[in-house]
This record gives structure tokens, C-alpha cells and sequence, in this order.
């Protein structure tokens, strides 16, 4: 699944080929989608992110919000080639946008006002008093409580691992069980980790590519998520794998308490 690192890796590199741009033609490929607003004629104004959710503001006022969630990318094609698994296809005149999901659980949805949201991003500067008191008193892993976009958005399965890791903290401790000085450190371990990320483009664990179809890199400095049996990085252990809430979980069970 796409997460922040990825998305923002998709928004960077849309905002180079697309934003300032007129579109010629929108085609919705698979009826699932659901129906588009007008957009022929209309120029894209602006590509931002907010957690996982891309946002288009369109000129006359409309805003289009994807959710890529398991398998949807999106390919920037110069040629009269379709990518497998088209659902989406959006012309412009240096070359056609495909929106392409094996899955089909991606979505695409039309809003007239602003998005925005309370909710932090996990590349702001997050609060750790703030993320102390939300989970005060829960006794959910604290990597759900990572993962809950209610409390930061944008942090998905991979990251969370590598974050946990980095901060030396059990993925199956309760999220009220962390003192300030952990919350004080996975912050920082966050900020540092999804930086690095974006900058490799993303993860191309599996089917991962960027708009160019493009690796990412960020795979080549994960420290536990996906070695099971490998050893650690910190301290040669071996890197062990549980499952929280229906999740592969990897950890080190000797820097991780």
C-alpha cells in the first residue's frame, strides 16, 4: 500500500507535469470510480497531501481527493501506450495521466470546498505531548496507535516498523505504557525516517512504482520490515515477525523493549 512516503513522492512529481496545466480530455475507464465533475477545458492549480489523501484544486472550485489505498498508481504516459488495470485516464497536452489498480480499492472523490483536517501529518513537527495525551490510557499497540490516521496520518505498515525500531520500542507495548522521553524520541525517529523515505522516492517492496514507473529506494535502508530471520542491525539479533491487528509486524526483541 502507498503511504506518505510514496504519496508525496507521486505529488512532487505531479506538480512538475500537471499543475498550470489545461485538460484535454478525462475518461473514467472503470465504472466503480463513480462519476467525475466536468473537467475538460479546466486547468489543475495545485497538487497537495495530506497522510495518505492526494489533492487536486481545479480551477471554477472543485477539488478531486484520491486514495491510492492498496495497489493504485498512477503512470505519466508520452505515448499511446495503456498500462494493465487502467481505471482512470486524464490527457493534457505533453501527455495522458493513467490511474492504474489491480485491486480496484482505489478511489477518487469530487469536493467543492477546501480540504483540511485536524489531524497532524507525519511530516509536520509532530507534538509528542500531544500524541502522549491522545494515547493516555489506550491499551492498543502502540504501532496501531501509529497507524490510526485519527492520530497521525500518513503512517502505514512499513513505516511503522522501521519507526518502532529506530526508537527501540516494542510494537505490542500499549501506546499509554510510553513514557515522554519515548514519545520525545519516536517523534524524532518518525521525522527522520519518512524524511529519508521521501527523498529515496519510497519503498518498492512489491509493486511500487512513481510516476515515471520508477523504483523506489528506500527499500535498500530498511532495518526490519521484511527480514525476518535476518539479523539486526543494531545488535545482530534476529529479527523477528508477530502479527498485530491482522498486520505483519517485524521487530528486534532484544532493542526493542
Amino acid at each position: 500500500m502507498p503511504e506518505l512516503p510514496e504519496v508525496e513522492t507521486l505529488c512532487r512529481q505531479l506538480r512538475e507535469v500537471i499543475v498550470g496545466r489545461r485538460i484535454l480530455s478525462s475518461r473514467v475507464i472503470d465504472p466503480k470510480l463513480g462519476l467525475l465533475p466536468p473537467l475538460v477545458g479546466k486547468t489543475v492549480q495545485s497538487v497537495v497531501r495530506h497522510g495518505k489523501q492526494m489533492i487536486w484544486t481545479i480551477s471554477g472550485g472543485t477539488c478531486l481527493v484520491f486514495q491510492l489505498r492498496m495497489t493504485g498508481r498512477f503512470f505519466w504516459m508520452e505515448n499511446d501506450a495503456m498500462p494493465p488495470h487502467a481505471r482512470l485516464e486524464i490527457s493534457f497536452r505533453a501527455g495522458r495521466l493513467i490511474l492504474s489498480d489491480p485491486r480496484r480499492f482505489a478511489t477518487v472523490k469530487p469536493w467543492s470546498p477546501p480540504v483540511s483536517s485536524p489531524v497532524p501529518d507525519g511530516l509536520e513537527k509532530l507534538d509528542p505531548k500531544r500524541l502522549a495525551e491522545a494515547a493516555r490510557r489506550r491499551r492498543l499497540p502502540v504501532k496501531s496507535f501509529l497507524m490510526d490516521q485519527k492520530a497521525v496520518t500518513g503512517i502505514g505498515n512499513i513505516y511503522a516498523s522501521e519507526i518502532l525500531h529506530g526508537a527501540g520500542i516494542d510494537p505490542s507495548r500499549p501506546a499509554g505504557s510510553l513514557t515522554p522521553a519515548e514519545w520525545k524520541k519516536m517523534v524524532a525517529m518518525a521525522a527522520r525516517i519518512l524524511r529519508k523515505a521521501v527523498e529515496c522516492r519510497g519503498s518498492s517492496i512489491s509493486d511500487w512504482r512513481d510516476l515515471f514507473a520508477g523504483q523506489g529506494e528506500y527499500q535498500l535502508h530498511l532495518r526490519v520490515y521484511g527480514r525476518k530471520g535476518e539479523p539486526c542491525a543494531k545488535c545482530r539479533s534476529k529479527v523477528r515477525r508477530i502479527v498485530i491487528a491482522g498486520r505483519s509486524t517485524f521487530f528486534c526483541p532484544k532493542c526493542q523493549k
